[in-house]
């Protein structure tokens, strides 16, 4: 079987579990690493098996290597546009974690260095690998609930989880961006206003909470609600649930919370069983799945169809305008 050959570009913990996620599909070899910090650099080269020649702390050393076919980015947000374009003017096939960017300046150069390249391009917007997010989108193209009038989201977090990375993003664009992206898709509209409020009272950069109001293109009306400080004892990692009804029915959607609970003498918790579970010594669910769809495509020369550049530039554009709203407590049109 021929595998291609994979490098990871940022290796901070979603970096790492994209190694573990690529490490297990059998069409796919990690054929190099790149971070800038070196102790990292050796400590994830080691567990993954990475020589010593291939593992990076400069990007375009690692896009200079002729042997590297493909490669996921998964640094910051906002350190996304250098080595997206970067990757794709070398010819690479390009993996591009969610968020797209940080501004729709950025946006807009990537998807056009992706329109240009000769390689595959995709960013991870995870949630359309889940298996129940995907069958809803498959009930609703069917006509099953007429069409689309109103959607809600939830997708809340233990205030522990979002303290790790309210200092580098803020819940509307690190977590609406999902749920913001599944709308649109569920309902094959955009938004044309934004209307958000947050809530902070922890010293970070970003808000504790979002919650967001869209109008879309074709009249529908949306509810986003991203809160990220639930109390720490709570036994789950996500509250994730999506409702949306049509004018001939409804769809609805609760996901990671309560579908698995493990109570013993230290308390309760509620294990991920969607987006990256360990099974049987491997990372399993959407994660893994989207990877190797990504390195399918690649393999058979397609161009990933499951999600394009412009739709994901568009929840971007969605959320950057939610987060102008919230700052200005003024609705915002959206071009």
């Amino acid at each position: 079987m021929r595998q291609v050959k994979h490098g990871i570009i940022g290796l901070g913990w979603f970096g790492e579990k994209h190694c573990e996620a690529l490490d297990g599909i059998p069409q796919v070899e990690i054929a190099g690493i790149c971070t800038r910090t070196e102790s990292r650099l050796e400590e994830v080269g080691e567990r993954f098996r990475v020589p010593a020649g291939k593992r990076y702390t400069d990007f375009r050393e690692m896009l200079a290597d002729p042997e590297i076919e493909a490669v996921s980015i998964t640094t910051m947000w906002d350190q996304h546009v250098e080595p997206t374009v970067a990757a794709l003017e070398a010819g690479k096939h390009v993996f591009l974690e969610k968020p797209m960017a940080s501004s729709v300046e950025d946006c807009d150069a990537i998807v056009e260095a992706a329109n240009r390249a000769s390689g595959s391009f995709m960013v991870g917007h995870i949630c359309r690998f889940n298996p129940r997010y995907a069958a809803a989108r498959e009930a609703i193209a069917a006509g099953k609930i007429g069409r689309v009038i109103s959607m809600y989201s939830r997708r809340n977090l233990p205030a522990w989880v979002g303290a790790s990375v309210l200092d580098k993003i803020g819940p509307i664009i690190g977590d609406c961006v999902h749920d913001t992206d599944l709308m649109f898709w569920m309902s094959d509209s955009r938004a044309v206003t934004a209307y958000a409020q947050t809530v902070q009272f922890r010293d970070h950069a970003n808000p504790d909470l979002g919650q967001v109001m869209y109008r879309l293109e074709n009249g529908a009306s949306c509810i986003l609600e991203s809160v990220w400080c639930l109390p720490d004892t709570t036994p789950f990692q996500i509250d994730e649930r999506l409702e949306i009804v049509g004018t001939e029915g409804s769809v609805s959607i609760h996901d990671t919370h309560p579908n698995l609970m493990i109570v013993d003498k230290d308390g309760s918790r509620c294990p991920d069983t969607t987006y990256w579970p360990d099974l049987r010594g491997q990372l399993r669910g959407a994660l893994r799945d989207e990877l190797e769809y990504f390195a399918d495509c690649v393999l058979k020369g397609e161009t990933p169809s499951i999600i394009t550049p412009e739709e994901s530039r568009e929840a971007v554009k969605a959320c950057l305008a939610a987060e102008e709203s919230a700052r200005t407590g003024e609705v915002v049109k959206i071009s």
